[in-house]
C-alpha cells in the first residue's frame, strides 16, 4: 500500500538516524494529494527520542490504544515500539476501527498486552491474507520477532504492484474519525455528569 510504504520510508529514515517517535497514530499523519500521487509525512515528534545505538528506553509514554505491550509492562523498550504502531495504523486504514478496543483502559490494555485481536469483521473478507500477514508480522508481542523497519519494506504486501481489492482508504478513515468523536463526546458528557453529581452531593 502506498500510504503504510511512505510511514515505513520515513520511519526508517528515523531509525537510521537513532529516533525514535513513540507516538506513532493516525492523528500523527499529515496527507496531502490523493491516488498515487498522496504524500504523507510523520508529525508531532514531542515524545520522540534519540538514542544511541542499542539503547534501552524506559519512559511510559505514548496514546492508550497504540501503545506497544512492552510499554505497557513497565519494561525497557527500543524503537520497536514504532513498528508496533504501523501496525495498528495498517489495521486501521483497511478496516477503520482499531484492533484494540475495552470498555475501559483496564480492558483495553489487557488486549494489547496479550496482543488480543482478529480479522473476524465483514470488512476483512476484501482485504488481502498478505495485508493480514504484514499486520501478523508487526503486532507482535515479543519485540525482538517483530519486523523492523528494513524486513516490513521487503514483504509481498508492500512490494506487490496489486492492490487490494478497492478498498476505500478516505471512507474508513472518515469512519474511523466519526467513532473517534463520538468516543470523545460520550466522554465529555460522562465527564460533566460525574461532576454535576460530585457538585449535588456537597
Amino acid at each position: 500500500m502506498h500510504i503504510v510504504k511512505q510511514i515505513l520510508n520515513a520511519v526508517q529514515y528515523l531509525h537510521s538516524k537513532n529516533i525514535a517517535h513513540r507516538d506513532l497514530k493516525p492523528e500523527n499523519l499529515l496527507c496531502s494529494g490523493s491516488g498515487s500521487s498522496e504524500i504523507v509525512k510523520i508529525a508531532d515528534f514531542g515524545l520522540s527520542k534519540l538514542f544511541s545505538g542499542d539503547e534501552e528506553l524506559t519512559t511510559s509514554c505514548g496514546t492508550p490504544g497504540y501503545v506497544a505491550p512492552e510499554v505497557l509492562m513497565s519494561e525497557s523498550y527500543d524503537k520497536s515500539v514504532d513498528m508496533w504502531g504501523i501496525g495498528i495504523i495498517t489495521y486501521i486504514l483497511l478496516a477503520g476501527y482499531p484492533p484494540f478496543y475495552g470498555d475501559n483502559d483496564t480492558q483495553l490494555f489487557e488486549k494489547i498486552m496479550n496482543a488480543e485481536y482478529d480479522f473476524d469483521d465483514e470488512c476483512w473478507d476484501d482485504v488481502s491474507d498478505l495485508a493480514k500477514d504484514f499486520i501478523h508480522h508487526l503486532l507482535i508481542k515479543n519485540p525482538e520477532e517483530r519486523f523492523t523497519a528494513e524486513q516490513a519494506l521487503q514483504h509481498p504486501w508492500i512490494t506487490s504492484t496489486a492492490p487490494d481489492k478497492a478498498l476505500n482508504i478516505h471512507q474508513r478513515m472518515s469512519q474511523y474519525n466519526l467513532q473517534r468523536k463520538e468516543q470523545a463526546q460520550r466522554k465529555a458528557a460522562d465527564d460533566i455528569e460525574s461532576a454535576s453529581d460530585v457538585s449535588d452531593s456537597q
